[in-house]
């Protein structure tokens, strides 16, 4: 007789940090759902509780220190029964959810977009499959590297990157600041930032917000670093802060972001809208890539790649910034720009600087993404830094 598994509900999690977020991160999605249930949604995904985040963490945590034939898992789990899902893979056993079955199970669904689904029965968590799609506010732990985890959810909208809660590095916890408490008051530099943190950026009409995102997750995904400049649509100024003549200059501007963004939601085919929008902002973050930077006005039409920065006949050298993360609990912290990063983080507030009516995001090779922006109220430019997000 084949021994019956250990209730992973009821075992104390031996990961610290999974017991010390579970609370933070169960009151996170009691109140997206109660307030998507007051908005009227429907097909919301099941309410996890602190036990149950624990104890999915727990497990997957350990799991991501283990190797499979030398490798380390790359997984994804979504917490929802197979009913709840479109298409779902059911496995005919179910298994129990522990680091020994996780591991063995990784290489099958290490490709982006597969979750194993887990699930709880008379207080026993198990693996009943994988599947694609989840539902509008489902619990997903994601591995990213060993010791590496990052809990998130789906956005309501179904399209684009899922909205992170909270990051867990080894014993390090940070919790995603989704109130925008940790940027400086400042409106001007909350509407530009916000779209990275706040659930205003998860709902039905937050698309050309949500855009933003999209472009620095593609842009980070690549991997050789690169700079995105967003300049107001019909402005001449920020050529005044770039190197001419601009070798990759578009003629006329790359408009297929624009146009896309300005199909009416009832005159498009979702599915083909979305798979449009993706090559569309792969393209244009590709360029990125590219040495200099890549510029886009707020409409995002692609003006130019490869341009090289340098600091405008009539300014001078920009001394200092303010810099925040999105963490609960952050400090901002006014530094000289060179303590950001290297050149690319440079000449990034250094455009920011001379023109204060644009945006510069930048992306590490290492994985480090930086939102510069000019903050009025503060009068300087502020580097918001963003990667606990984009994971």
């Amino acid at each position: 007789m084949t021994a019956r598994p250990a209730n992973t509900m009821n075992r104390e999690p031996t990961y610290q940090a999974a017991q010390a977020v579970a609370p933070t991160v169960a009151d996170h999605f009691r109140r997206q759902m109660a307030a998507a249930r007051e908005r009227g949604e429907d097909g919301l995904a099941p309410e996890p509780d602190e036990a149950t985040i624990a104890a999915i963490i727990d497990s997957t945590f350990w799991a991501s220190l283990r190797r499979e034939e030398g490798q380390s898992p790359k997984i994804s789990l979504a917490f929802a029964p197979p009913e709840d899902v479109e298409q779902p893979i059911v496995f005919e056993h179910r298994l129990p959810l522990t680091p020994n079955f996780l591991t063995k199970l990784a290489p099958a669904v290490e490709r982006p977009e597969i979750h194993l689904g887990v699930w709880s029965e008379n207080g026993e968590l198990h693996v009943w499959g994988a599947t694609r799609s989840v539902p509008s506010f489902c619990f997903v732990l994601e591995v990213v590297e060993p010791g590496l985890l990052v809990i998130k959810h789906r956005r309501n909208d179904g399209f684009g990157k899922f909205a992170n809660v909270a990051v867990l590095k080894g014993e390090q916890v940070k919790v995603i600041d989704e109130n925008g408490t940790s940027l400086p008051d400042c409106p001007d530099l909350l509407t530009s930032l916000l779209a990275f943190t706040s659930p205003a950026s998860w709902h039905q009409g937050a698309d050309s917000v949500n855009l933003l995102v999209q472009l620095a997750v593609s842009m980070r995904a690549h991997r050789h670093g690169g700079s995105l400049l967003v300049i107001p649509a019909g402005t001449e100024c920020w050529r005044e802060s770039i190197v001419h003549p601009i070798v990759y200059s578009i003629v006329p501007a790359f408009s297929a972001l624009t146009d896309l963004m300005r199909q009416e939601v009832n005159q498009r085919s979702e599915r083909l809208w979305q798979t449009a929008m993706r090559r569309a902002v792969d393209t244009v973050a590709g360029l990125t890539a590219v040495d200099g930077a890549t510029v886009i006005s707020d409409q995002y039409e692609l003006i130019a790649f490869g341009a090289k920065i340098r600091r405008a006949s009539h300014s001078t050298p920009v001394e200092e910034i303010i810099t925040t993360e999105p963490i609960v609990g952050n400090q901002a912290v006014v530094v000289h720009p060179v303590q950001t990063g290297g050149t690319r983080h440079l000449s990034a507030a250094q455009f920011v600087y001379d023109c204060r009516d644009a945006l510069a995001l930048v992306a590490s090779q290492d994985g480090r993404f930086t939102i510069f922006a000019w903050s009025p109220c503060e009068n300087m430019v502020h580097a918001h830094r963003v990667d606990t997000l984009l994971l």
